[in-house]
Parts: structure tokens; sequence; C-alpha cells
């Protein structure tokens, strides 16, 4: 992979890396069925079944030869085509034509396999045709130099899901739940779904706001958000560069409306949705402007200025869904249609790598030598 050099279409390389990819997951998959207690989430196997993923896999299995295929048609080469084919051979001899699903017993503990894949999938199959043919930085590779070290963020943050969801949760479990809140919850679950959507994108939007500002002001608590805001190079894996600090902080304020005003399951579930989709959306390296629609939700573009690496344009658009919010407290900027020259933080030195970029800020400021740091921003 060339880190400096776009791909085109049309050159084999681009179905070569997908074959690659399919089979991959192919592979996690496998292990997924034959070590479901321990490798996939319980909530979320109560909204696929066994039948569909079987289907998923074969699905995913023929498609990863189709694209191997494709490739040397397209290259007149092997170079791209033979690890996706020689990955697809082995999952299928490790049974991902013929494993079938099975019930799945209690576990205490559980890696978050299942949902990294099918998420991992999803988000390939939306943004990854969006920034090839829509794309705003017409030179910027998928294959940047800091492209293994966001992908790890996502693994990462996708496999502890049970650490993550449980941590988050406990502040608002903590501090609210003596309240007795059944009566709100049948409120709240009684209203129109629309106008229950609207209230839990708007109430949890509303403390993810103060959280990220509070994020932004305090130079301890930079430091560990600085992390998210070093990438330049802005793309769809861009927003899983979020160090555990502010992930713990951050989603456990985002918990506190949603547990107190106890939204109904279809709520919620569109919510999360909508989120996963939508913080990936608001990173993506594509021109699209959304029209008339960047006004009522946050854009890419509306994002990629919270990220400008130009000192002159730092605390705004803290907002994560609805840039009114900004609007109400000051902090929003949207100068018709143009973008930011470039993003990232120039102030300031990081390690390369997950790990490194985990520790670093517990030893180190990005900003200073020691952890005594000043602040030197507005950001």
């Amino acid at each position: 992979m060339s880190p400096n050099k776009r791909l085109v279409v049309g050159q084999g390389q681009i179905s070569g890396y997908i074959s690659i990819f399919l089979a991959v997951l192919a592979l996690l998959g496998i292990l997924c069925f034959h070590y479901p207690e321990k490798l996939t989430t319980p909530e979320f196997r109560e909204v696929y079944t066994k039948e569909s993923v079987e289907v998923l896999m074969l699905g995913g299995v023929i498609a990863a030869l189709f694209f191997s295929a494709l490739s040397i048609v397209l290259s007149k080469k092997l170079k791209w085509a033979w690890p996706g084919f020689i990955l697809t051979a082995l999952a299928v001899l490790l049974g991902a034509v013929t494993v079938e699903g099975r019930d799945v017993a209690k576990s205490s503990w559980h890696f978050g396999l299942d949902w990294m894949i099918l998420d991992l999938l999803l988000m390939v199959a939306i943004f990854v045709p969006l920034e090839l043919f829509f794309p705003k930085n017409t030179s910027q590779t998928k294959f940047h130099e800091e492209w293994r070290t966001d992908l790890t963020y996502f693994v990462v943050s996708h496999l502890f899901i049970q650490f993550f969801g449980i941590i988050t949760q406990k502040p608002a479990v903590l501090f609210f739940g003596w309240m007795g809140l059944d009566k709100l919850h049948t409120w709240v679950q009684s209203l129109p779904f629309a106008v229950a959507l609207f209230l839990a994108f708007f109430s949890t939007d509303l403390f993810q706001y103060w959280a990220h500002r509070f994020f932004h002001t305090r130079v301890a608590l930079w430091r560990f958000h600085s992390i998210h805001h070093s990438t330049q190079n802005m793309d769809w894996l861009a927003g899983s560069r979020t160090h555990f600090i502010d992930i713990f902080f951050t989603r456990a304020m985002t918990f506190i409306p949603l547990y107190i005003l106890g939204f109904s399951s279809t709520v919620f579930n569109v919510y999360i949705i909508f989120i996963a989709i939508h913080a990936v959306l608001i990173h993506a390296n594509t021109r699209i402007n959304f029209g008339p629609l960047k006004y009522i939700f946050t854009t890419p573009q509306y994002h990629h200025w919270h990220h400008c690496e130009d000192p002159k344009y730092y605390g705004h658009n803290f907002a994560s869904i609805f840039p009114f919010i900004d609007m109400m407290f000051g902090t929003y900027y949207l100068p018709g249609k143009e973008w930011p020259a470039g993003t990232g933080v120039h102030e300031a030195s990081y390690p390369k790598g997950f790990a490194k970029q985990t520790i670093y800020p517990f030893t180190k400021s990005p900003f200073d030598t020691d952890l005594n740091m000043e602040e030197r921003s507005d950001r």
C-alpha cells in the first residue's frame, strides 16, 4: 500500500483490497460462530438471527472470491488478488460455508467481536465509496500514515463494548438511580415517536455539548481530548481516535438523559444507530455539503471547522447533532461553502501508535515537557 498515492478505480487495487477485507471479516466471523459465549454481545444477538449471519457469512465468502477475480481481470496481475483468495480459502476450510449458528450459554464476560465485524462492514460499505467518489481532500489516500492507528482505536472500542458500556452507565445509576423515575419513563414512552426521538437527540446532544466543551476548556482534560484532534487526515476512521478517558466522560454524560428519561427500546435503538453512523459521517473526507440540511444537522464541513488547525478558529462547533445548540451558546461557525485549510493541533506533538498515545497523556502533556501544562490556546 502506497501511503502517498490515492487509489484509482479500475486498476485492480481497490477490488483486491476489498477481497482481503471481506476474507478477514469471514475469518473473524468463524471465530464468533465457534466461540459465541466469549466473542459475541448478548444485547446485539437479539438484533440478528443465526440464519441471517449464516447467509451473511456465505455472501461474504462469495463476494471475497468475486473481488479477487475482478482484481485479476482489471490489473492482469495476481499481486492484489492472491492474499484475498488465500484468506478466503482458509475461511472455507474452517467452515465458513457450512458453519451453523447454535444456542449460546450465558457468560459473565465477552468481547464484542460480532459488533466490531458488523459495524466495520456497514461503515466501510457506506463511507469508503462516499470518500472515493465524493472526496473533499482529493489527494488523501485511504492508507495514510496513521490509518492503522485509527483502525486500532476502532477495534479496541468495539471489542471492549461490555467494559465501556458498564463504566459509562455507572454514574447515571449512582447519582439518579434512587429517584424513582418510573412515572417519568411511562410518560416519555407515551409520547409520539417523532417527539420522543427529538427529545432523545436534543437532551443527549445538550449534555454532550457541555461535556465536549468542558474537555476543551480544562487543560488537564484537553490533554486527553487533544488526542482526538491530533489527526491531520480527516476520514471515516478519524472519529475513532479517542482516548478512553475521553470516551468514559463524554459517554457517561450523554447516558444521563437517556437513563433519566427512560426512552422506549425503539427510540433508543434508532438513536444508537443514528449516532453510530452520524459520528462517522461528520469526520468523513467528503465534499457533500447536504444543502439546507447542514443548518439542521451537523455535517462534515461543520465538524471539520471544529478540527481546524488554525488557532483563529478554535472554540467552535461543539455540538454533535444540532448546530442550533452552538448558536444558543455562541460557538457556532459555518462560513458559507468554505472549508478549513487544515486539521490537527499545530502547537502540540504526539507519539505515533495506539499504545503510546494511550499512555502519553498520563506521563507527559502533548503541549509541554511535563504534566504541569499551561493553557496555550482558547481551543
